[in-house]
């Protein structure tokens, strides 16, 4: 991975169009003094809408026509998938440079009618659908992604103090690195038009650094009586892109790499505890590269649910000093296509910054399936 990962999360209720929000981070990429335009590999993911979104954020960003663009769906994953598609076509030969990275406009998810299309009856009634509740519905387990949280937390014996309190360490996390400046070298701003003037957004929307642990022990389950999943303990609706540079060693001539894609692994599981994903996806990365946890400096679980990353840490036996040390979803949003991209990101920098050498981000993905990469410094 070169020095060019980028990451914004952009939350304002204004609606925007995909490309307009994935299109700052390709362009800072394609800025830099190597000519990224030289890509023969290019990756997007995004889910909830914009059948065109992959091509489009390409080209409007400058990337040449003559550049395929494949968008990717591994839902939660995709992020991380698109990682992986731009690693694979290097290790096969068939790129030499990949750009590989997410983008979800979730505030814009629509609602839909059904069975209109083609004509009415007089006096027929219409029901509105939010197409974003359905996609987070497994219609074949039958459980939205909140009971599934609240299956798995079930499952490991998870208190709602633990939850809150964890909840309440994530936002905590995002202000202390936030003010120390932390995530400014992964930034990408974006700037948009409220109230007729432009605005430079250069900091993430969706943390609420105000938290206070009572205010997160007044908030009512969402999914079940008694349960654990609240408003505060789950990864919000959010709008953010991200984009990656992948090279060869031939091609990254004398420039200095930030870091390597040394493993990668992407399981299935039980779908109705779909978040226990990342524990085989985790344990398979280690076994292919010889290594166990105690050779792993950082580890990024994407929080969708509070409930859900600590019923992973407890069936990894994780150190939580080591987890989501910057804060996780439940401060900086998920935006589903995006999130593999900014915690990929992340690690590299936070890794580099420390002086440290291994990291592996992972999450579990609607549906019942898992994903984890690792990533070494150089």
């Amino acid at each position: 991975m070169t020095g060019d990962e980028k990451w914004i999360n952009y939350n304002n209720p204004k609606r925007r169009k995909m490309w307009g929000i994935a299109r700052p981070c390709i362009n800072i990429v394609c800025k830099t003094k190597y000519p990224w335009l030289e890509a023969s590999s290019l990756y997007l993911a995004s889910q909830t809408d914009g059948i065109y979104t992959p091509r489009h954020a390409a080209l409007r960003a400058g990337i040449p026509k003559e550049r395929p663009v494949l968008g990717v769906n591994r839902l939660c994953g995709s992020g991380f998938q698109s990682v992986v598609n731009g690693a694979q076509d290097i290790i096969t030969g068939v790129a030499k440079i990949s750009l590989a990275g997410g983008v979800e406009n979730m505030s814009q998810a629509p609602f839909a009618v059904r069975g209109v299309r083609f004509g009415t009856m007089l006096g027929s009634s219409y029901a509105f659908e939010d197409t974003l509740w359905s996609g987070l519905t497994d219609s074949y387990c039958k459980l939205p992604m909140g009971m599934t949280a609240e299956k798995l937390g079930e499952q490991f014996q998870i208190t709602r103090d633990e939850v809150d309190q964890f909840a309440l360490k994530s936002q905590q996390k995002w202000k202390a690195a936030n003010d120390a400046g932390h995530f400014k070298a992964e930034m990408a701003p974006v700037t948009v038009n409220i109230k007729r003037k432009e605005v430079s957004v250069e900091v993430d929307e969706h943390p609420r650094p105000q938290t206070t642990l009572e205010g997160l022990k007044k908030l009512p389950p969402v999914f079940k009586k008694d349960g654990l999943v609240t408003a505060g303990s789950a990864s919000g609706i959010s709008d953010g892109a991200g984009a990656i540079v992948l090279a060869s060693e031939e091609a990254a001539k004398n420039l200095k790499p930030l870091a390597r894609l040394a493993a990668f692994s992407f399981v299935g599981v039980e779908p109705s505890i779909m978040g226990i994903g990342p524990v085989p996806a985790i344990e398979n990365v280690l076994k292919v590269s010889n290594l166990t946890l105690k050779d792993i400096d950082l580890i990024e679980i994407n929080e969708a649910f509070v409930a859900q990353t600590l019923s992973c840490a407890k069936a990894l036996k994780l150190d939580l000093e080591k987890l989501n040390v910057n804060g996780g979803a439940t401060a900086l949003g998920h935006p589903l296509g995006a999130s593999g991209s900014r915690i990929t990101a992340h690690l590299v920098h936070e890794l580099r910054r420390r002086g440290l050498k291994r990291g592996i981000g992972a999450a579990c993905i609607g549906g019942g399936q898992g994903i984890a990469v690792l990533i070494e410094t150089v």
